[in-house]
């Protein structure tokens, strides 16, 4: 099957020939006509845009809320799409609308929509929404007129509520699977996946699209041939054991928050800030790691943590620390044809003294300045091993080997401590930017193991990672 199916209103709607690299927001705003949903940055980050994705888990639905202006149409195959015009029946207005318009949470009304989905996900158990705040939920969703208010009680006022999917369920099932499209592929399994880019080993991997999207809507590029990687059986599974936490590479940033925070609960943390909750339900872990960016969020703490990194050319694997895949700006160890399967978090020893800080100008939505994460395993109050590694600090994310030596085998005091930061200073280069100077990123980065320090000097106070 070529052509993209999805579930619109009770309807199973059929696309054919769809350029690969066209957003849903387009779709719906042109060929659908259904103008609620608004197009405010085309990056996905005012959340004017949202919309609810429902895609099947056994018996039940899966719901989450993502921006439209950077989800390509292909992505919607197989899936239920609900917009802001499917919320009113029979006259009558969602209650999530009725406590708006109750509450006078729209003035100007442009941002109303995506923050009416936003909650809308909420009120039926979206993805990333369970014990979540209101104001979390709607942290993707930015409004200049109402200072948020009546929104957020609106919010309050409609709480999670099971709802029944079995109309869902029953069409999602009679769609079958939507293996290419000109210019596109759509795999399902690994070993599918492999063989592709092994016949087309220049081909676009994409799976949530939260960077890629920009390179189309902010860019105009052209993105080529196109494989989504965003159903691919395998790359969507998350293992806990005792010895460590395996990370398929398209499970998704939300989907993976929990068993991070398990973990520990600074990687819970810094998985909240990033980006909004839509792009949380888009963006994937081996997605951040692949793209290479010097100032992704997740690298240096799992560079810090030790993780290792599995890629996969045809029916080869390979596995690699995390920090060696990073060889410069914009450039990876890994082969044309070959792609990020997983990662691997092995679990830190006793005694492991754990920090990960995100430091930006914003809390929500917002790119790191810098990113710090140390992992020091202290014995009787000596440092027995030291993994440093920042983001923000150089053209990659990269590991602090002066902090490091200094660290590794002194005593857990004030004095090791400043001689670290002394030495955190010369590590790196970092350059001068909108998000910070390089003299504020040194003297951050060195600050961020005083603060750590001081956090931690009672020794009743430094916990098993």
């Amino acid at each position: 099957m070529s052509a993209v199916q999805f579930v619109l209103d009770g309807e199973i709607v059929s696309l054919d020939a769809v350029e690969p690299s066209a957003t849903v927001l387009d779709l719906l705003r042109t060929r659908l006509q259904r103008t609620g949903t608004k197009e405010g940055c085309a990056e996905g980050d005012c959340g004017a845009c949202t919309v609810v994705l429902g895609e099947l888990d056994g018996e039940r639905v899966r719901w989450r809320a993502v921006n439209a202006c950077i989800l390509f149409v292909p992505m919607l195959h197989g899936k239920a799409l609900v917009t802001v015009e499917s919320l009113a029946r029979d006259g009558a207005l969602h209650p999530v609308q009725q406590a708006m318009v109750d509450g006078h949470g729209s003035q100007c009304g442009f941002c109303t929509p995506g923050f009416v989905m936003s909650l809308y996900a909420r009120s039926i158990g979206g993805e990333g929404t369970d014990g979540t705040p209101v104001k979390d939920v709607i942290a993707g969703n930015l409004c200049r007129c109402t200072g948020y208010g009546p929104i957020l009680a609106a919010g309050e006022a409609n709480p999670p509520q099971s709802t029944d999917d079995k109309a869902f369920v029953e069409l999602l099932r009679k769609i079958g699977p939507a293996r290419s499209g000109p210019g596109w592929f759509a795999p399902h399994d690994a070993d599918e996946l492999a063989a592709l880019l092994v016949e087309h080993p220049q081909a676009r991997i994409v799976a949530g699209a939260t960077d890629v999207g920009l390179w189309v809507t902010k860019q105009l590029r052209d993105l080529g041939t196109m494989i989504f990687v965003g159903d691919v059986a395998g790359l969507r599974d998350v293992v806990e054991d005792e010895d460590a936490l395996t990370i398929g590479a398209a499970v998704r940033y939300s989907e993976a928050r929990n068993a991070l925070a398990r973990f520990h609960p600074d990687l819970g943390e810094l998985v909240r800030r990033i980006g909004g909750l839509q792009v949380r339900n888009a963006g994937t872990i081996g997605g951040n790691i692949a793209n290479g960016s010097p100032i992704g969020d997740m690298p240096p703490a799992l560079i810090a943590l030790g993780a290792e990194l599995t890629l996969r050319h045809g029916g080869e694997q390979r596995t690699m620390p995390l920090e060696q895949f990073f060889l410069s700006y914009g450039v990876q160890d890994r082969q044309p044809g070959e792609f990020v399967e997983s990662v691997r978090i092995p679990r830190p020893a006793s005694g492991t003294l754990i920090r990960i800080v995100k430091l930006s100008k914003r809390f929500d939505s917002d790119i790191s300045a810098v990113c710090g994460a140390f992992a020091l395993r202290i014995d009787d109050g000596c440092i027995a091993s030291a993994r440093v590694a920042f983001g923000g600090m150089a053209g990659i994310p990269a590991r602090a080997p002066g902090c490091e030596a200094v660290l590794t085998g002194a005593m857990w005091n004030e004095e090791t401590v400043e001689n670290a930061a002394v030495a955190l200073t010369r590590d790196y280069t970092p350059l001068s930017d909108l998000r910070g100077s390089a003299a504020y990123r040194i003297e951050a980065a060195a600050n961020l193991i005083r603060r750590m320090w001081f956090e931690t000097r009672e020794p009743a106070s430094v916990l098993d990672g």
